[in-house]
Parts: structure tokens; C-alpha cells; sequence
């Protein structure tokens, strides 16, 4: 076996065995120490219950407590759980601050589901590791695919490289600027693998939309994937304005309503095979509640009753699943665009269709064994992100110190020469822009016209001096700073920002717990890590460490300040302590750049409570 498949599938168990000791729930790991770790939201309030799609019980839920929510990734697997009770396993559809819904791998809801006391916690996800593994493990059997991973791993191979040969495209979006155009020209002639290299704000996805235009026109047929199912449905929104012939799917319960009537059940819902789901839906339910009449404590001849009940359940289930899977095979006959999760493709079997390109979407958030899951469905990739933003979450150290945190994105740029720069950014003011290009991007990161600087809009507080210490938050772990939350507040009272287009980030989530329960709940609050991928008008960053060691913790990676700093469209203000974080030539750089290209303020010119 090739050595580096043998490393990825010792990454693989090392995180799998990582998830099972880490989301455990026992004497060695309270409920208080999960919560601490955010791996475990608890209490919840159920606010709804229903039976969704294929008849599984979902339940909407809210928190009334801060909760630190960064790993509660949508399809996630979950447990829900009660003290006392047998938890039930599940996925996460969705979670947005303090109100999400999960579905139930189960025939019916337990029983205690609206009690006090309710919670979920992250569960191993063992079936996706699985699937990791089954597909390392088959990947020398396919030689094409397989010199394809010796392109990507040996250092005497690389990817052909291929100069795009200039030709007239008829441009369904006429106002994509020239390395947009270029990008596009490169897709539309590639015959292996190409790289779209999209900073922040720089038009990747409108760039990749009108790439897969193009290649629709030409007569391709596209699998298009993206490690979130928020990114699947950026990308997909902008193909149904296209009126191409997208189908979405996977985890598709919580998609708005523009995606949802591109997925298999939105296809469905006015279909004679829907009013034949209703019925058994109905049959289904009337089982379900006679099994319900059996209670908690009952004898063996109840409880064999009740199994049985729930059998049928399980097999009306099944039935629902055909009759849907029977319509899907025509879906996918006539569909131009297949779209989804990694998983979400993998668990479709698409195995009958034969694509002509596949494109990843934040490339860079796609850790290598999830792209190999889904390489074998094309013949040429196109991968596209940002490989100077945040990687791929790892929860096992030795698995990424293996590698395991480096995305498909990392490695194919480690070993192809087709990599197009998507260079004019449109988000951002342009000295909000400018540290960024001159440090990640090598200053070839340009600004659009209408977004050169009026005023100053990039701010520096500086803490050093005024005794704002970090400190150890309420669970022992995380860190937090409440003299910078000072600080925030002050700023909230004093500029005239828009609560609604003012977002505050940190690093660190006891810093973000304890704003939750100080700043305004109009504004969005965040990690960074969870603020990827999005923007604001307005953008807070506080960087919380200030100790007398000169240690920055994960700061160190550069790649988490180059997301905080790119999510600001209008002002930024970012506050930290100079004496601490100067000491490191990144920050020291950053800092300089403000004092030359925005306003660089001391804590002194606000009111001081230690």
C-alpha cells in the first residue's frame, strides 16, 4: 500500500478513536466539562416536534443560555440525551445562535424529549470515518484515479501544468473582471486539475457559477461539492438563477425555499407518489400511537408488542424510501448539476452516472480522505478556496500533526503549477484589504474602485499597560478578557454602528460566552472559526491574550487573524494588548500597518474599570 494512504488511514483512526474518548459522557467526562468544551448544548427547550423527511422525528429546539456552539457543525452526528436515560442517535440540521433542529434515528420520540434536563452532545461519527476508510483502503484498485493520488503525493510527479490558450467566450455574466474571466477560460480548457484561488470577498463562488455555465453549454454534466451544506447552497442559488438544472442533495430539511424545490423531496411534494407517502405517513403515525399506549414499565409480552408495532414502522419506513429513490433515479437522468456534502454524494450512490468535471467549493475546509470519497464519480476536478484561511477542524493532535488538517486544497497546490488568482476583492475597504495582500497575498490582492478608502477604517485599541489580564473563564479552560469587553461596550455607546450590521469575534469562546451575556443581542457574536465564510458591516475582534510571557496561544496561526481581519466591509476595529502580541514579527507587522494605514488608540482614552 502506497505509504501516505497508510498515513491517512492511521489519521482516520486516530480521530475516530479521538471522537469516541472525547464525546463521552461518563464519571471521567461531565456534562460540565463537555459543555466547557462545546461539545455538549445543555439544557434545551424542545419548541417543536414533527416527523420529516423519510418519517424520522426532527425536533426545533432553543437555548436560553449562552452556549459556545463552534463544533455543532450542520450534519453533525448527535446524541440527544436525558441523566438516567438510554440517549438517542441523530444528525444536526441545523444551528444558528440559540435556535437549531436535529433529526432522531429513531421510530418515534422518547418518551422523556420534553422534560427538564434535556440535552444534545456530539457523538462519534463513525459512519463517516467508515466510509474514509472503505475508500482509502479501494483506492490502488482504480489506476486512473490512482496515478491521479501519485500526482498529488510523489515528489517526482506533479500535475501537468497547462497554459490556458486565449478563446471568445459568450459570458452569461458580462461583469466578471479579467482574472475572473481568465479563471472561467482556465475550467473550461482543463484536463486534469485546476486550482481557483479565491481570497476573501474576490468573487470565487459567482466566479465557479458562471464556470459551471459554461460547462453546461459545452454539454458536461457537474457534481458539485463543498465540505458545508451553507456553501452547497451559496453555489446553488446562484445555478438556479442560471436556470440550470440543478438537483441538491443530501441534508436537505432546513435548505430555504428557492433550493428546496431543486432537492428529491421539493421534486416530490406535488407528485402523485408524494399523496402515496402521505398514506403511509398516516399508517405509520396510527402504529405509532398504538405502540405508545404500551407505557414505560410494561411485561415481555408488551414490550413484544410494542417491538412489533414499531417493526412496522420501520418497514413502512423502508417503503418511503423506495418510492423516493425510484423518483431520484429520474431526477439524476435529467439533472445538468448534481450538488452536495462529500457525504451527502457519497450516500446518494451515484455510481451509475458518470460526471464530467467535479468542483469543490472551500476547498480549503475539505480534509483530503472526504475528497477522495467523491474523486472517483469525474474525470477532472477543479478545487477552489482559500488555502491562507482557516483549515479543515481536527479534534486529534497526533492525526493532525500526521496531516490530517491539511485540506485536498493544501495538498494539490503542494503539486500543481494551474493555480488562477481570483486578484480584486469587493467586500472591503481597501486598507481593511491591505495588511492581508501585502502579507498572505504577495500585494497581488487589488480593491475594487468604489471601495477605496473615505476616512479611516481599520482601528487598533491597544490594552498595554492597563492591567486588562486574560484570565481562565468559569470552566477552567477557555480564556477570556473583560477589560477588552469593557472596551467593546464603550465603542457600542460611542459610534454610531447599526447593531444589526455590527458583529463581534474572538478567538477564544470563553471570551464569546461571557459577550453573550454583556453585548447587545442584536448584534451577531461569534468565535472567529464559526464567522468564516461570512461578513459584516461593522466588525469587533478581540484578541484577549495579555500576560507577561508574551504567549498568544493559537494566535500563532495567522490564518485564524487573516479571517477575522477580511470579514469587516466598513470598520474594523480590533483590540489587543501590543506588549504581548508584539512580540511576534506577525503582529508587530500588523501593528505598524495600522499606525501607517488607519488610527492606532490607546485604552487611555477610554473610561478604565479593573
Amino acid at each position: 500500500m502506497h505509504p501516505h494512504i497508510e498515513k491517512l488511514l492511521k489519521c482516520v483512526a486516530l480521530e475516530e478513536t479521538e471522537q469516541a474518548n472525547r464525546y463521552k459522557l461518563d464519571q471521567q467526562h461531565s456534562l460540565k466539562q463537555l459543555k466547557a468544551e462545546g461539545l455538549a448544548i445543555h439544557p434545551i427547550i424542545v419548541t417543536r416536534k414533527n416527523f420529516g423527511y423519510a418519517d424520522y422525528p426532527e425536533i426545533n429546539f432553543k437555548i436560553n443560555f449562552p452556549s459556545e456552539i463552534n463544533m455543532f457543525k450542520d450534519g453533525a452526528a448527535i446524541e440527544c440525551f436525558k441523566n438516567g436515560e438510554e440517549p438517542v442517535k441523530g444528525v444536526l440540521l441545523e444551528l444558528d445562535s440559540k435556535v437549531g433542529s436535529f433529526r432522531l434515528f429513531a421510530p418515534d420520540f422518547p418518551d422523556w424529549i420534553e422534560d427538564d434536563g434535556v440535552g444534545i452532545k456530539l457523538s462519534p461519527d463513525t459512519r463517516t470515518t467508515g466510509i474514509m476508510k472503505k475508500v482509502l483502503n479501494e483506492l490502488e484498485k482504480n489506476k486512473s484515479l490512482f496515478k491521479f493520488f501519485e500526482q498529488l503525493h510523489d515528489s517526482n510527479q506533479s500535475v501537468k501544468q497547462i497554459t490556458p490558450k486565449p478563446q471568445p467566450i459568450n459570458f452569461g455574466n458580462r461583469q466578471l473582471n479579467k482574472s475572473q474571466q481568465d479563471a472561467v477560460n482556465a475550467v473550461l480548457q482543463n484536463e486534469n486539475l485546476i486550482i481557483v484561488h479565491g481570497p476573501p470577498g474576490t468573487g470565487k463562488t459567482t466566479t465557479l457559477a458562471e464556470a459551471i455555465y459554461q460547462l453546461t453549454k459545452k454539454g458536461e454534466r457537474i457534481l458539485v461539492s463543498a465540505p458545508s451544506n451553507t456553501a452547497v447552497d451559496n453555489i446553488v442559488k446562484m445555478l438556479i438563477r442560471l436556470d440550470i438544472k440543478v438537483l441538491r442533495v443530501g441534508n436537505t430539511s432546513k435548505v430555504d425555499a428557492a433550493v428546496f424545490k431543486h432537492t428529491p423531496e421539493g421534486h416530490l411534494s406535488n407528485s402523485k407518489e408524494q399523496k402515496e407517502i402521505k398514506q403511509l405517513k398516516i399508517r405509520a403515525e396510527e402504529f405509532r400511537r398504538m405502540a405508545l399506549k404500551y407505557k414505560r414499565n410494561f411485561g415481555k409480552a408488551e414490550r413484544e408488542q410494542r417491538n412489533l408495532l414499531f417493526k412496522e414502522v420501520k418497514e413502512i419506513r423502508n417503503e418511503i424510501k423506495k418510492i423516493q429513490a425510484y423518483n431520484e433515479e429520474k431526477l439524476f437522468s435529467e439533472a445538468q448539476v448534481i450538488a452536495g456534502t462529500p457525504i451527502g454524494v457519497y450516500d446518494t450512490d451515484l455510481s451509475k452516472l458518470q460526471f464530467h468535471t467535479l468542483i469543490i467549493d472551500e476547498a480549503g475546509q475539505c480534509i483530503e480522505p472526504l475528497a477522495w470519497c467523491i474523486f472517483p464519480y469525474a474525470e477532472k476536478y477543479v478545487l477552489a478556496g482559500d488555502h491562507w484561511q482557516l483549515p479543515p477542524t481536527v479534534l486529534s493532535n497526533a492525526a493532525a500533526q500526521l496531516g490530517l488538517n491539511n485540506s485536498i486544497l493544501e495538498v494539490a497546490i503542494a503539486h500543481s503549477q494551474n493555480v488562477h488568482l481570483l486578484n480584486t476583492q469587493y467586500r472591503m475597504r481597501k486598507s481593511i484589504a491591505g495588511f492581508s495582500s501585502q502579507y498572505f497575498y504577495n500585494n497581488l490582492l487589488n480593491t475594487a474602485e468604489h471601495l477605496i478608502d473615505k476616512g479611516s477604517h481599520i482601528t487598533f485599541i491597544d490594552t498595554a499597560g492597563s492591567g486588562f489580564q486574560e484570565k481562565h473563564g468559569p470552566d477552567g479552560i477557555s480564556l477570556q478578557n473583560e477589560g477588552e469587553l469593557n472596551i467593546v461596550q464603550q465603542i457600542l455607546q460611542n459610534e454610531n454602528f447599526e447593531l444589526s450590521k455590527t458583529a463581534f469575534i474572538s478567538p477564544y469562546s470563553g471570551q464569546v460566552s461571557t459577550a453573550l451575556e454583556l453585548l447587545p443581542s442584536e448584534m451577531r457574536i461569534s468565535t472567529i472559526d464559526s464567522f468564516q465564510g461570512q461578513e459584516m458591516e461593522n466588525i469587533i475582534v478581540s484578541l484577549v491574550r495579555s500576560n507577561e510571557d508574551g504567549d498568544i496561544g493559537f494566535l500563532k496561526d495567522y490564518r485564524r487573524m487573516n479571517v477575522a481581519i477580511t470579514r469587516a466591509k466598513e470598520n474594523l476595529i480590533v483590540i489587543g494588548d501590543s506588549a504581548t502580541i508584539g512580540i511576534d514579527k506577525f503582529y508587530n507587522e500588523f501593528l505598524s500597518y495600522v499606525e501607517k494605514n488607519g488610527n492606532y488608540r490607546t485604552v487611555w482614552e477610554f473610561e478604565i474599570m479593573l
